[in-house]
């Protein structure tokens, strides 16, 4: 059994994931502190990770656990935040000595707040770290203040012990719901019950049933109507016995109504069920590691069984290493499943097995609190499920190859009378990723920077009444609205975008938030059909970025001047309005050939100015089939046509960080000093090379050198183009050159080819040459060769870098040949 599941793992590993889960490349990328995309991030001074989030129930009030303290701030109308009011809770003198003296770090021994969770209308419960030693405390929420008159808390069991490890926590009914571990070394996970009322008691998994496997809990949701809540972590899957250390993701659920067992499982949970989350497509290995889940509800007047999890998953797979998938699972699936049969946990040999007897009662079902001892015992050893709770439509809702997120929330939107989803991913690297998905995939609308460096985010919130996406982190608490529709300046532009919460307004011109728009919007977020949404031709796009619903009044705009002198490399800069936008350029009446020019990865393109490479230039960027202009460019010749020795210039058009960098080789360098030296011949008509530019870095010509350096990881490759004339036709020709220097290069490789073939003949006839008393070793020369070889006086020298040690015998007779006397006879 255990070779046969270690074959189909291997099996999997040659697969390779395939499958079109849309593109997931984000459209615009805005950096932080850009112009074009607001962003406010609160970091007041002497505050410190600000990880842990609450919103009010309103929405007006932002709740921050910090580092020794708590803040309370107002949210305003695109994300502005104001604060309140900040408490401190630090640990005493003596906390923080403890905690040094049981080796921890002093960086670690703050009061990390944890916990934070509103417990009714007039309190709410925070749980922090505090020296490794957990507390929790009750705040008043309308004086937003510690409440006095007790010690705090004990907080192990609802709070970590070490600010790294991930917990999570929930409030239902004033009870406080938790996943965390319940010992300093974090050994003893447990998912328990606090501060119970109405009857119940505080309740507990028990530790020695094997319920939980090293879990790292992620976060907790509660459904009212089923009187459920329900817990998602990763922990290590002990049913599948073909690998040791095999992660599953899992989601749990407890019943809130569960008061423990009468004789058996008192004081512990009866209604505790698990069953794994299963993230896989069909021919693809599984994403088998949670990070993030995030619960939407349905839509107003669906049922609650269409309450939708969307989840981050990642893959403990090489193959699959550094790749993010999104799933979502339905509550109306995960019902089914846990409906069903359970494996059975055998306590001698600790081997889960499907059971086959008739079962006694449904585990996790509600009210077994009161079954016998019999069905208890049942449940205490069926607890896991059989079937595994498939994502929706049993696909990924969206596979990312290059980005790793770590954290999600979810909205949806209304659009014409259709409803669209849209997911915020944070990604590791500190960028947040607004995506939407479509029948056809996802679209990323754009990506934002919101944080420096990587770092572990705890919460990401989302408020849909502000309009904006709340991001806890250790750099400060970050506010960004969830539209930007006013840096689309076009109807165009504003269609591309596919972002259901913009839209054309036909009456103002102008791309703002569909909600304000009275008459019929124009926006396409399934297909992004510019002709079709737009209606109207559409006019070329200005430098500035702004484009307008009119026919142009001529056919082709008159571009910014460019003067240049020839021979010179001439860089033309293309911006950028989209990383799905295709940039190609065009010349009227005219081919752009790849033997001339050459375009960079940035849309920049490159080429040597001669009189045939002057003229008009358009840059045309080609997305979801609409093709507009985005700027032109009227390359001139500073001065005469004729043609005069000209010292190079940098081109006036560059808009690159690269400006500066020398674009060179030989044969430019060699062509430049040959251009001095000769006068031009009006009347030559020939053939003229044609020069290929290949480089990866930004190209532009020197002020201050008239020679060119060659760039590292470009070359130049100069040929002969014989229907191409009329290039350079009043430029020389250096054909006759090029074959003059060919020739002598090949002489001078002759000459050396028959010297070094005449030394080794030399040296073997010289081993039977009779030998003088004082003559050198067989193969040697005398320094008065050596010298006379090289055209030399016969001075004393060094061979091969040696010194000769047969100096001091001048006359001493050679036994080897010079190359022009014949050997000495035996």
């Amino acid at each position: 059994m255990a070779f046969c599941g270690l074959l189909s793992v291997c099996l999997s590993l040659i697969i390779i994931i395939g499958g079109c889960h849309g593109n997931t490349i984000p459209r615009i990328t805005f950096l932080l502190d850009s112009p074009g995309r607001a962003v406010s991030i609160f970091n007041p001074p002497d505050v410190y990770n600000t990880t842990t989030l609450l919103l009010s129930k309103d929405e007006e009030t932002l709740f921050v656990g910090a580092r020794n303290a708590l803040l309370s701030l107002s949210v305003n109308e695109g994300g502005g935040l104001i604060l309140n009011r900040t408490l401190d809770w630090s640990p005493t003198v003596k906390d923080l000595n403890d905690c040094s003296m049981k080796g921890k770090e002093k960086t670690d021994c703050p009061n990390f707040v944890r916990v934070l969770q509103v417990l009714n209308s007039t309190h709410m419960y925070a749980c922090g770290t505090f020296a490794f030693s957990p507390r929790c405390t009750y705040i008043s929420s309308q004086q937003f203040s510690l409440v006095t008159g007790g010690k705090p808390e004990e907080g192990r069991g609802r709070c970590p012990y070490n600010p790294y490890q991930k917990n999570t926590a929930i409030t239902v009914g004033g009870e406080l719901y938790t996943g965390t571990v319940a010992d300093y070394r974090g050994n003893r996970p447990v998912i328990s019950r606090h501060l119970s009322d109405g009857g119940h008691v505080d309740l507990k998994l028990d530790d020695t049933l094997g319920w939980l496997d090293e879990p790292t809990f992620i976060s907790s949701a509660s459904i009212p109507s089923e009187e459920k809540v329900y817990f998602f972590f990763s922990e290590m899957g002990r049913e599948y016995d073909f690998i040791d250390k095999f992660t599953v993701s899992r989601i749990a659920q407890v019943c809130t109504s569960d008061n423990g067992g009468q004789r058996t499982l008192q004081r512990r949970w009866t209604t505790f069920t698990k069953a794994q989350l299963l993230c896989q497509a069909s021919g693809e290995l599984p994403y088998n590691v949670l990070q993030d889940m995030t619960t939407l509800q349905p839509a107003e007047g669906a049922a609650e069984d269409d309450t939708l999890f969307y989840g981050i998953f990642s893959s403990q797979w090489s193959v699959n290493s550094g790749r993010s998938a999104v799933c979502v699972f339905s509550l109306r699936d995960i019902k089914e499943v846990f409906a069903g049969n359970y494996k059975s946990l055998s306590r001698d040999t600790l081997k889960w097995t499907t059971r086959v007897q008739e079962k006694i009662t449904n585990p996790g079902e509600c009210g077994l609190h009161n079954a016998s001892d019999n069905m208890l015992r049942f449940v205490k050893e069926n607890f896991l499920a059989d079937k595994s709770v498939l994502p929706v439509n049993q696909e990924l809702a969206m596979v990312s190859p290059e980005h790793h997120y770590s954290n999600i929330a979810a909205q949806r939107v209304g659009l014409k009378g259709k409803e669209y989803t849209v997911l915020y991913l944070l990604t590791e690297t500190g960028f947040l990723h607004k995506a939407v998905l479509l029948e056809k995939g996802v679209h990323i609308i754009e990506e934002i920077q919101v944080l420096t460096r990587p770092q572990l985010v705890k919460n990401l919130l989302l408020s849909t009444s502000k309009g904006v996406v709340l991001v806890g982190s250790s750099e400060g608490v970050v506010s960004v609205p969830v539209s930007n529709c006013s840096y689309y300046s076009s109807c165009a532009e504003c269609v591309l975008a596919r972002d259901p919460f913009c839209g054309w307004d036909p009456s103002h011109k102008a791309c703002t938030d569909i909600s304000s728009i009275k008459g019929n919007a124009r926006q396409d977020v399934d297909e992004g059909n510019v002709s079709k949404a737009c209606e109207a031709p559409i006019t070329p796009r200005s430098r500035s970025g702004s484009g307008s619903l009119k026919t142009p009044a001529t056919p082709c705009p008159p571009g910014e001047l460019v003067s240049v002198s020839l021979n010179e490399v001439v860089r033309l800069q293309c911006p950028a309005v989209s990383h799905l936008a295709q940039l190609h350029w065009e010349r009227p009446n005219s081919q752009i050939s790849p033997k001339i020019y050459m375009q960079q990865e940035d849309g920049s393109l490159s080429f040597l100015a001669t009189p045939s490479t002057l003229g008009l230039y358009l840059c045309k960027a080609e997305e979801n089939g609409f093709t507009q202009t985005l700027i032109t460019y009227q390359v001139r010749q500073k001065s005469s046509p004729t043609l005069q020795p000209v010292t190079p210039s940098r081109p006036q058009v560059t808009q690159s960080s690269e400006t500066g960098q020398a674009f060179t080789t030989k044969w430019v360098t060699t062509l430049r000093a040959r251009e001095e030296t000769m006068q031009p011949n009006p009347n030559m008509k020939e053939p003229q090379p044609t020069v290929s530019v290949r480089e990866t870095q930004a190209v532009t010509t020197s002020k201050s050198s008239t020679n060119f350096s060659e760039n590292k990881q470009g070359r130049l490759e100069v040929g002969v183009a014989g229907g191409e004339h009329q290039l350079l036709a009043k430029t020389p020709s250096y054909l006759q050159e090029l074959v003059v220097v060919s020739v002598l290069l090949a002489l001078c490789i002759s000459a050396l080819l028959t010297i070094a073939l005449f030394s080794v003949r030399q040296r073997c006839r010289s081993r039977t040459a009779p030998h003088s008393p004082g003559s050198q070793r067989a193969g040697g020369a005398s320094p008065q060769e050596s010298e006379a070889l090289r055209g030399n006086s016969p001075s004393g020298g060094k061979r091969n870098g040696h010194a000769n040690n047969a100096a001091k015998s001048p006359n001493t007779l050679s036994n080897g040949s010079n190359g022009h006397l014949p050997n000495t006879p035996i």
